[in-house]
């Protein structure tokens, strides 16, 4: 393996919103670098590794990976575009010296894009900027360039930094450009290159000869365990090496946990690497311990050879530490104890659930779990129901069964005063639903900041909201925008409890019985509501298998089959009609939950239940 000084290094990050493409630029970075053979297949997205990143069009954890250009390594972090996965972008950009931003040449900026370039400003990162898709027949690349520029001065960014270069670019083709009229000619992303080498510094130089570094983000090995990610800032990592891992305790005072650097890995392609040693500048994956936590510092100790006069406190070379996202809301798992539990899943016991949870809070360290006066039930905090939903989609897939119930807001008690956590809505809206949409957003305590008409029919609006405001209101949201409307959101300060919101104001079709659903009963229960199951659906008493048109909950028997007698009736022959089912998602079924419901998930079906399932336990 190559080594590189920190001359040869540059840290990129990649900020850009929800499939402006950053993805897909990665992709052509990689392939034009070399990093592949001529005749290897490699898919697309290839950074976005996860079947539910591929299916859903989004990056949901942040990935390294490295390229070698002109004798250069350039070391990549795409990071995530999505506001639930925020908290891992400010940690990124603790990695790297300079920032790529990309646009779309028809959306212009976003919120996202806003809250993220304002970190990197605020950590003096050299920015420059890539106008994509500008080969949509709705580009408008020269407007999208003033409004970045606004965006730049009205996030108070120095008369250095506004004067950032700009590239164009059609990532899906592989070629970028300082000139729109060189897009006919130019067939590659050395522009792209070239400018990144040109304007990302290298690593700043080290204030120490000693080894320090910040760890930023965290991996796992099944066979080495928990792993820190994170810059060498000074001096060499090398295996086998003695070091020391600074945390801080309960009151916020520094604490030294030695350790030895067992394995370490660098980035080469989109591979990890085993390494001897990895120096200054670059990023390392180092294995040694399990408690590994972000924001602790790897620091190297004095070993016995070292006279004592020579001799430093490890401590000392703590670097800052970061600040990491609270949780604004959390949900409780329960094992699954419906009257199909174990039929469709594999992983159906506390034991197994618990541990998956575990582990997955150890690379995500947006994620708080926590233990309930239960054995069957634990807790899960984190930033948003997109979060929660990602994470059960994932193991569902895996073959688990749970029960997941309604999310709850955290909210903080600050100077003896309720506070709750708020966000800024950000939407872009058809013009037909402005009324609507603004009188919905203020049923919900929503406080309108901003409005800007965007032409082509457009608004935008910036909504201040409390983050229980937006539960359950997306699925509305896209119906009175007819599916034209953009939602997005990132997180705002805690301010004084607002009061109470209007809850969901219709009951459930609640199942009475056993059994499977036929077309005779449900084409009569389809008259009360809006039901979630189809013909011959396997039910089970307190299942919810629709929703009642009006408030409180009807029990109701979907398996009434019709009486066979020796009478002829004048519509005997009737057809039987039936509405389509509404099917019940992940994330419309944690936005439809009440408090004394549950969303049963499995690896073949979701279905919202009761937490009393019999009628006589709800008091019905």
């Amino acid at each position: 393996m190559t080594t590189y000084s920190a001359d040869q290094i540059r840290n990129i990050a990649i900020i850009a919103h929800v499939d402006h493409g950053k993805t897909t630029l990665v992709d052509e970075l990689l392939k034009q670098s070399g990093t592949f053979r001529e005749n290897e297949q490699v898919s697309e997205r290839m950074m976005d590794s996860m079947d539910l990143e591929r299916e859903r069009g989004i990056t949901i954890s942040a990935k390294n990976t490295a390229v070698i250009y002109k004798n250069h390594k350039i070391n990549i972090v795409d990071t995530p575009g999505h506001a639930d996965f925020g908290g891992e972008v400010e940690r990124i950009l603790s990695m790297v010296d300079g920032a790529c931003l990309l646009v779309d040449a028809a959306e212009g900026p976003l919120p996202q894009t806003r809250f993220v370039l304002k970190k990197a400003l605020e950590q003096g990162l050299k920015v420059f900027v890539v106008i994509n898709k500008v080969d949509r027949k709705d580009a408008r690349a020269a407007e999208v360039l003033d409004e970045i520029f606004g965006l730049f001065v009205d996030l108070e960014a120095s008369d250095e930094q506004c004067d950032f270069p700009c590239l164009y670019a059609v990532a899906r083709d592989g070629k970028a450009f300082k000139n729109l009229a060189d897009w006919e000619t130019t067939n590659d992303l050395s522009a792209l290159f070239d400018t990144i080498l040109e304007v990302v510094p290298p690593p700043p130089p080290p204030k120490s000869d000693k080894v320090q570094m910040l760890i930023a983000s965290l991996s796992y090995s099944e066979y080495l365990g928990r792993m820190a990610v994170g810059r060498v800032r000074s001096g060499t990592l090398r295996v086998g090496m003695r070091a020391a891992r600074i945390e801080v305790d309960e009151d916020g005072n520094p604490v030294e946990k030695p350790m030895r650097v067992q394995a370490l890995f660098t980035y080469e392609g989109l591979a990890q690497i085993k390494a001897d040693e990895v120096g200054c500048g670059d990023i390392a994956v180092l294995a040694g311990m399990d408690d590994f936590m972000l924001g602790d510092s790897i620091v190297e100790v004095p070993d016995a050879k070292v006279a004592p006069e020579d001799r430093w406190s490890p401590i000392d070379l703590a670097l800052p530490r970061l600040k990491i996202d609270e949780p604004t809301l959390e949900i409780e798992w329960h094992v699954n104890n419906s009257p199909m539990a174990g039929l469709e899943g594999k992983h159906v016991t506390s034991r197994k659930l618990r541990d998956r949870l575990v582990k997955e809070t150890l690379t995500n360290v947006a994620l708080r779990f926590r233990e309930t006066d239960s054995p069957d039930r634990f807790t899960l905090a984190g930033r948003g129901e997109l979060q929660m939903a990602i994470l059960a989609e994932q193991l569902r897939r895996e073959g688990f069964e749970f029960s997941l119930s309604q999310p709850q807001i955290l909210y903080k008690e600050i100077n003896g005063e309720k506070h709750e956590p708020m966000e800024l809505a950000v939407l872009d809206i058809p013009e037909f639903s402005q009324g609507t949409i603004t009188q919905i957003f203020q049923q919900r305590k929503g406080l309108l900041q901003n409005i800007e008409n965007r032409g082509n029919g457009r608004v935008r609006l910036e909504i201040l909201i409390p983050a229980r405001g937006l539960i359950g209101l997306r699925s509305r949201f896209l119906t009175e925008t007819k599916g034209e409307g953009l939602l997005n959101t990132i997180s705002a300060e805690y301010e004084p409890f607002k009061g109470d919101l209007p809850q969901r104001s219709v009951g459930a079709l609640v199942a009475d019985r056993a059994g499977e659903s036929n077309a005779y009963a449900l084409e009569t229960l389809q008259e009360r509501g809006v039901l979630f199951i189809g013909i011959q659906t396997k039910v089970y008493e307190g299942m919810i298998i629709g929703e009642n048109a009006r408030a409180g909950d009807l029990n109701v028997n979907p398996c009434k089959a019709k009486q066979l007698t020796n009478f002829r009736t004048v519509n005997k022959d009737d057809a039987i009609t039936l509405t389509p089912p509404k099917l019940v998602s992940i994330e419309t079924g944690l936005e439809w939950l009440n408090e004394d419901e549950l969303l049963e998930v499995t690896p073949t079906n979701i279905r919202a239940r009761k937490k009393q399932l019999t009628k006589h336990q709800r008091g019905g």
